[in-house]
């Protein structure tokens, strides 16, 4: 017969039982906080965080289940990177590369759009688009003014080849910048532009048809030095990906990427490439999976 302290002694086992039951279970769950979009109609994060969400989806069998949440705190570029570096309120940042940047952070070093935002058109004002279609060379474009993020390593690439260019600190300022004739052009990767048009609508703005920049900039998942399981499993998934051709499926066939590759028409245009004095040594130049298009 089971008397009452022994009753008492197997409910309080049973209880300590599942608890440790369902700590064990709470802590195989990944938690992976990402940034929040810069501006209420920001829709660049959508992409990526589908990509992360697949690299991490795909390890989910060899690794744990997970989650990803956004963080509290509303950041810019510079500060997400800060915040990322301290190892506080942020556990990954999708940002292209710099060789400062690899020495500060853990670099996954996937192109995560496979070099695409290095293929740059322009939003221009509608009133100058005859003066950009009668530009046939990189010396007629160095007369005009680019306007670029202050923090924006296109920024610096941009002055390394001899083009001026005017900062802001605000993203959304550069459209105000822009209509206000502050600069000439402002520079966005090809699968930029028309999202951003849609969400300023009335500034007089428009997609330059015929010019393209091309150098070599690739966007890579970035953590915390110190989080190399995170970047383990992120690079593991991303490979998988990659090799079951998931990742190529995703980029061409994404909704925005393939409205682009029709909108942008490449083809068409005339192209200036540049020299990306910045790129890590490390940078994996030679593996034609990664990029995008051809390059000499």
């Amino acid at each position: 017969m089971v008397n009452s302290t022994n009753l008492k002694t197997m409910f309080i086992c049973l209880v300590l039982s599942l608890s440790l039951q369902v700590l064990s279970v709470l802590g195989t769950v990944l938690s992976v906080k990402h940034v929040q979009p810069e501006a209420k109609n920001d829709q660049r994060n959508h992409y990526y965080l589908g990509l992360l969400s697949m690299a991490l989806e795909k390890t989910r069998d060899s690794h744990s289940d997970f989650v990803l949440a956004v963080s509290h705190l509303k950041m810019q570029q510079g500060r997400a990177l800060n915040e990322l570096e301290r190892g506080a309120n942020i556990d990954v940042v999708w940002s292209m590369s710099t060789q400062e940047r690899e020495a500060k952070l853990l670099p996954i070093r996937i192109p995560l759009l496979k070099g695409l935002l290095g293929h740059r058109i322009f939003i221009i004002r509608k009133n100058d688009e005859n003066r950009f279609l009668n530009i046939s060379s990189t010396q007629q474009l160095k007369h005009l003014v680019a306007g670029q993020g202050h923090d924006w390593p296109d920024t610096r690439i941009l002055r390394a080849n001899g083009f001026p260019v005017m900062t802001s600190p605000s993203y959304e300022g550069l459209f105000d910048m822009l209509n206000h004739e502050r600069f000439d052009y402002m520079p966005r990767g090809i699968q930029e532009p028309w999202n951003e048009l849609a969400t300023h609508k009335g500034l007089g703005l428009m997609v330059e048809k015929s010019l393209l920049l091309k150098y070599r900039a690739p966007i890579y998942f970035f953590v915390n030095l110190k989080n190399k399981a995170l970047a383990q499993r992120i690079e593991a998934g991303l490979n998988m990906a990659i090799n079951d051709g998931s990742f190529d499926d995703y980029f061409y066939n994404c909704p925005s990427n393939k409205q682009v590759f029709k909108l942008a028409a490449l083809e068409k245009r005339k192209v200036f490439e540049l020299e990306n004095p910045y790129l890590s040594v490390k940078t994996p130049i030679d593996d034609d999976r990664l990029w995008y298009g051809e390059w000499e």
